[in-house]
């Protein structure tokens, strides 16, 4: 009888952890690689076949250019599927808090990601799929047009509110950030490159 017992709580166990490692493969297969060549946006889309007409149905929906979806993309997340702000640390040693809920290819934030779905009336959209990614940015940078008067050509000044909020753009919180405004020109050199290549490789 104690042997019984034992072969049953040795199967029960095994079984378990076979499961574990089941879901845990599942989970690891699930989030998208990131580019090769993530300073070309013809190889991009070489690579990752769907992810043009992804972000071309942004552009259709938000009328944001692919070229700067995907500049903001690379900013935020390096086209990293579940990117998140790294930990600090106490003492060096001791892993602290994250700084933001930020997460995913956009790196948006909890309550701004809840608002994008509460808003488009959206349930199944997440943060580490890209084409979620590429409608929320381009519904954000519709907001800072509507809101601000920021072009959709102007990828400077919308990154500077994409980064910051509506509202803290709004008060110029960027002036006291020169690291901030060296990054929204970095943004936006990329996303010219990125514009010349996609009309390159598009020809």
């Amino acid at each position: 009888m104690f042997k019984v017992a034992i072969t049953m709580n040795y199967r029960l166990m095994k079984n378990t952890i076979l499961i574990f490692l089941l879901i845990l493969l599942d989970a690891c297969t699930t989030i998208e690689t990131t580019p090769k060549n993530t300073a070309n946006i013809c190889a991009i889309f070489a690579e990752k076949t769907k992810w043009l007409s992804y972000s071309q149905t942004a552009f259709e929906q938000w009328d944001l250019p692919i070229y700067i979806q995907m500049a903001i993309m690379r900013q935020e997340s390096s086209f990293v599927a579940d990117a998140r702000p790294p930990r600090g640390a106490f003492l060096g040693i001791i892993p602290t808090a994250r700084p933001t809920s930020a997460y995913g290819y956009a790196q948006a934030l909890d309550g701004t990601w809840s608002e994008y779905l509460k808003n488009n009336k959206l349930s199944d959209a997440v943060r580490d799929d890209f084409a979620d990614a590429c409608d929320f940015i381009g519904w954000y940078c519709h907001l800072s047009y509507q809101g601000l008067g920021i072009s959709k050509q102007d990828t400077y000044n919308l990154y500077l509110a994409y980064h910051e909020g509506n509202t803290a753009y709004k008060r110029k919180s960027y002036l006291n950030k020169p690291w901030l405004l060296e990054v929204a020109k970095k943004v936006s050199s990329n996303a010219q490159q990125y514009r010349q290549q996609l009309d390159n490789c598009r020809n």
